[in-house]
């Protein structure tokens, strides 16, 4: 799969985010005129360091943003390519506690942008996909759609396959995959603070929108839980199941 090698971040939400973050990696930045009376500072600092930003018509903006869905502004930035998770990055992980999303070939990038900001509202440090080119990346939709959310989180690539999560129980880890049935609980009213002393550190595997998680990762699983439902759909869609799931297993932990 070719890797483009510039990034087109689109909405007010996601541009902000970006400039605060690692304002010097905008290279270039579009905008509709009603946008532009709210991004003096950020058009400050790029005149300061000599790059591009224009005032550009809907017609054009909606062709640099290669969408109508741009939200009025576009910055221009290079790529993002995810580093690879070593076995040797997962003990620290597990020192500091910190919960973990894994992402088994979700592979529509506006989940991953949706899951993503989800993550980052509960304070997910870190999503892990595998390096598969079914998976979706980080590209413009999944950044549009994460609405800054991607400036807060990490994203790792993992390798195909069951070991990766082997290597996170190992290291202490509760692998819990999310099955659409046969599952258990996700939790109950006398669950314990994942925050709490003693607890493991979880690391929640969602699958992909069609198949769910690979057979061989669910072998890996730790325990794989189930959201129930009333019965009038089969499932939720990845995006919503995720948000379901990171509330009840990772996010009350980040507090």
């Amino acid at each position: 799969m070719s890797i483009p090698k510039e990034l087109r971040i689109c909405g007010f939400a996601a541009v902000r985010a970006r400039f605060q973050r690692d304002a010097k990696s905008i290279h270039r930045l579009y905008f509709d005129y009603p946008t532009g009376r709210k991004i003096g500072l950020m058009c400050k600092a790029l005149a300061a360091a000599r790059k591009i930003y224009r005032c550009v018509e809907a017609a054009e903006l909606e062709k640099i943003a290669g969408t109508i869905h741009h939200g009025g502004i576009v910055a221009v930035t290079d790529a993002n390519v995810p580093a690879p998770a070593a076995p040797a990055d997962i003990a620290p992980w597990v020192r500091r506690r910190e919960p973990l999303l894994v992402l088994d070939r979700v592979s529509n990038a506006h989940n991953l942008g949706a899951i993503a900001r989800t993550a980052a509202f509960f304070g997910v440090p870190r999503i892990v996909i595998p390096d598969d080119p079914a998976a979706a990346r980080p590209n413009d939709a999944a950044y549009r759609v994460a609405e800054g959310g991607l400036e807060s989180i990490e994203v790792r690539l993992m390798p195909a396959g069951p070991s990766f999560l082997r290597d996170l129980a190992a290291a202490g880890y509760e692998v819990v995959g999310a099955a659409t049935r046969g599952g258990g609980r996700a939790a109950s009213p006398l669950r314990k603070d994942p925050a709490a002393p003693g607890s493991p550190p979880v690391a929640l595997v969602m699958g992909n929108e069609e198949h769910g998680i690979a057979p061989e990762l669910v072998a890996a699983c730790s325990r794989l839980v189930t959201i129930p439902g009333g019965g009038g759909v089969e499932s939720l869609n990845v995006s919503a199941a995720a948000a379901v799931l990171i509330w009840e297993l990772l996010g009350q932990g980040t507090k």
